[in-house]
This record gives structure tokens, C-alpha cells and sequence, in this order.
């Protein structure tokens, strides 16, 4: 081993140490109002991650042993996040729920959970859900996980190391993406080491993971020709937000059209159950648009000129023309074409929490999406609204951190630009010569 390869990995080892040290401070202050005693390590922890994914940037290469490692390191900093008892309203209660009531005969579409009529069929776990008011919004694929998983034990506890566990099969997976792309294995560290997967699966457990994972076996099968295999897992993917959808356009000419069919009909099916009178439900989607907003910055600014409806759809069209020109210039399967028309489309969507940006995270390995990897780290500040919230105040995110969010992705994405501008620069001489 060379000197430079093994001061980076020494350097890499010690990221991974001051990692575990701090998001195990981190855990030991987790709870549902987010206080600052978790929110300042957990930025810590963020910058760490930052200097880490440097590294993995600057050594094409690490020894097969500091990955092991790492990853232990990972597992290491999630457990204490497990076992912690998600916060009175996280959305991990809206599932619980949505799962119990389906065994119980209902349409999670329909029925609200506040209603006087199933006051008894809640639990101790489910009384405190967010939104009871409102019918649920998850897609059909969400819901039909949710409801597998309550028939194996109904518990909180089950519900998060079902998605843990999601979390935990991304890895062999993304090894394996690595390994047939011909990127380092070392990679793999971007995704586990990331301090989102601790705070929203393992501690919150949010379904995002679940929708991660299926859409990376549908860029896996699509990277093999595997053409049915990806667009039934792109129609799964959907079927658990429907974020993904805007990825259509990287399908263009990669898949047949009786591929499209497939998946179509497998949507329809899992839409099948939850039928009312031959109409598909959404239940609470359409008041998600209208009413709710948090860390939208882009859509309270065009909320001025157009109604939510239209701001949505013009979110929708982002992801889509992103995706569509990222198609267009590229016959190769690309990671980061995933990544970057997800993040287009958030940008401009009503409401951005940090658990979204999961979907992108098993995506993010190159200095191509280094503003996204940086957007996934300056979000980690908005857990302090959760803190300002248990203190009465507004669930807004006050002005000095979305200006630190969006400005680190602003400086990301012009460092980005430079560098671009300077690699065109470099590579005309060498053309002109030839």
C-alpha cells in the first residue's frame, strides 16, 4: 500500500470514529421534539460525513477491510437510534394504523382515525398519529406493507425494524451495483455512513427507505437489460410515494412497451384492495397539496402567482424535463440521472422533509452530484422547527436555516459549475492537437 493510499485510509478510519462518537450523542438525545442536544452533534456528525465523502472522492481506491469496518461502524451508531421510542406524532403511528385497520376490514382511504365510531379500535401506540382528521395518504404498495408487517406483530418496534431492515438490504445490493459499474466498494460508505439512515429509518422509520430500495433493484435490472424486472420495481416504486415517477423519461427506449403495460397493471392491482365503487381513492393527497407546506422556499415564492395545483404539476414537469434532457444526453444507465430530476422535483415541491431525500441517497457516488450529497447534509438543520414547535411556536423553518441549506447546495452547484468549466478548458488543447 502506498503512503498516500494509507494516509487516506487512516484518515478514513478516524472520520469513522468521530462519526460513531457523534451520532451516538446524537441518539442518546433523540426524541420527538428534537432538542438542541440532539441537533448540534447530528450537524457535527454532517460535517464529518462531508469531509469523509472528500476522501472517497480523492482515493479511487480503499482496502477491502476498511469497508467491513465501516459498515460495523455504521451498524454500531443505528442500533441506539432503534430502540428509541419514535416521537408521539412521527408518521411511523399513521402506519401502525393504516395497517391495523386493513386487517380489520377498512379502507385506510376512507375512514379518518379520529372518527367517534373507531375511537375503540385504537391502541395506546396509534391514539397519538398525526393528522387524525385526515384519511391516509400513502400510496397502495405503502399500505399493503404496512398491513404485512402488522400481521407478523403490531408494535412500533416491528413497524421500525421492518424498515430497518430495508435499510440493511440496500447495502449487498449497492456492493453489487458498484462492483459491475467498476466503482470502488468503498462507496458503499456514501449511502451507510449517511446520518439520515439513523435518524429517519432506524429512529423514526420512515416507509421512504422501503420505495429507496425497490428503486434501486428497478436501476439495477435496468443497468442488465432486465427490462420487465425494471419497470414492474419502477411501477413498485411508485406505488410507495410517487416521487419516482418523474423518472419515466430514463426508461425512454430501455424498456418495451409491453414492459410499460406490466407495470401499469401491476399499479392497478395493488390498487385493487382499496377500490370504492370502482374509483380509485387517494384519500388525504389532495389536501397534502393545498394545505400542507414546510421548507419549500421555491413553491412560497411561486404560491404568490398560481394556485398549489398548478405549483405541484410545474414540480412534476421539473423532475420530468430533468429526467427527459438527462435521457437525451446519455445512452448510459447513470446513477446521478436518477438522483438529480428527484432532486429537481423537490426542490419545487410544498414540502420538503428531510426523510424525501432518502430516495436519493443509494444514488449519490459521484462529484456529479456533489450539491445533492451536500443538500442531504445542510437539510440536517431543520430539526431544530421540531424543538421551536415543543416550545409553541410555528412549525416553519426559520429564515437563517433555509438560507444555510440552500446556500451550501447554491456554492455546491457553482464549485460544480467551475469545475466543469475548468475540465472543458483543459480538454480543448489536447483536442486541437489531435
Amino acid at each position: 500500500m502506498s503512503n498516500l493510499k494509507l494516509c487516506a485510509t487512516r484518515r478514513l478510519y478516524g472520520l469513522g470514529v468521530a462519526l460513531s462518537v457523534t451520532m451516538i450523542f446524537a441518539a442518546h438525545s433523540f426524541s420527538g421534539t428534537r432538542p438542541p442536544s440532539f441537533v448540534i452533534p447530528l450537524s457535527i456528525a454532517g460535517v464529518v460525513y462531508l469531509l469523509a465523502i472528500r476522501e472517497l472522492l480523492s482515493t479511487p481506491k480503499f482496502p477491502k477491510h476498511l469497508v467491513i469496518t465501516g459498515l460495523l461502524f455504521a451498524a454500531i451508531w443505528q442500533i441506539p437510534f432503534l430502540v428509541k421510542t419514535p416521537g408521539a406524532d412521527d408518521d411511523i403511528h399513521r402506519y401502525l394504523w393504516d395497517g391495523r385497520i386493513q386487517r380489520l376490514g377498512y379502507n385506510p382511504y376512507l375512514v379518518v382515525p379520529n372518527a367517534p365510531a373507531l375511537r375503540s379500535l385504537h391502541t395506546v401506540e396509534t391514539r397519538t398519529l398525526n393528522h387524525p382528521d385526515l384519511p391516509s395518504p400513502y400510496p397502495p404498495a405503502a399500505e399493503l406493507f404496512f398491513r404485512a408487517v402488522i400481521s407478523i406483530h403490531e408494535s412500533l418496534f416491528a413497524m421500525k425494524v421492518a424498515l430497518f431492515i430495508c435499510g440493511l438490504a440496500i447495502v449487498p445490493l449497492l456492493l453489487e451495483v458498484l462492483h459491475r459499474s467498476g466503482k470502488g466498494a468503498h462507496w458503499v460508505l456514501a449511502f451507510a455512513w449517511h446520518p439520515l439512515l439513523a435518524i429517519d429509518v432506524a429512529g423514526s422509520g420512515h416507509v421512504d427507505i422501503l420505495g429507496a430500495l425497490i428503486l434501486l433493484v428497478s436501476f439495477a435490472a435496468l443497468a442488465r437489460r432486465w427490462r420487465s424486472v425494471a419497470a414492474v420495481t419502477l411501477g413498485l416504486a411508485v406505488a410507495v410515494k410517487f416521487l419516482p415517477i418523474i423518472l419515466l423519461p430514463l426508461y425512454w427506449k430501455r424498456i418495451r412497451m409491453r414492459d410499460t403495460a406490466l407495470a401499469a397493471v401491476t399499479l392497478a392491482l395493488l390498487y385493487l384492495p382499496f377500490l370504492n365503487h370502482g374509483h380509485i381513492p387517494t384519500g388525504s393527497l389532495g389536501t397534502y397539496v393545498h394545505s400542507f407546506w414546510f421548507n419549500d422556499p421555491v413553491f412560497a415564492a411561486l404560491e404568490h402567482v398560481a394556485p398549489p395545483e398548478i405549483i405541484a404539476g410545474f414540480a412534476v414537469l421539473i423532475g420530468f424535463l430533468t429526467a427527459f434532457w438527462l435521457r437525451s444526453t446519455s445512452d448510459t444507465v447513470n446513477p446521478g440521472a436518477f438522483a438529480w430530476p428527484m432532486a429537481a422535483s423537490l426542490l419545487c415541491a410544498p414540502v420538503v422533509y428531510p426523510w424525501y431525500l432518502l430516495w436519493m441517497l443509494p444514488f449519490l457516488r459521484s462529484a456529479w452530484t456533489l450539491p445533492l450529497i451536500v443538500w442531504t447534509v445542510s437539510i440536517l438543520p431543520t430539526y431544530e422547527v421540531w424543538h421551536l414547535r415543543a416550545l409553541g411556536k410555528p412549525f416553519i423553518v426559520p429564515g437563517w436555516i433555509l438560507l444555510a441549506e440552500y446556500g451550501s447546495v447554491a456554492m455546491a452547484a457553482v464549485a460544480l459549475g467551475f469545475r466543469w468549466m475548468r475540465s472543458l478548458k483543459t480538454s480543448a488543447p489536447e483536442e486541437s492537437k489531435t
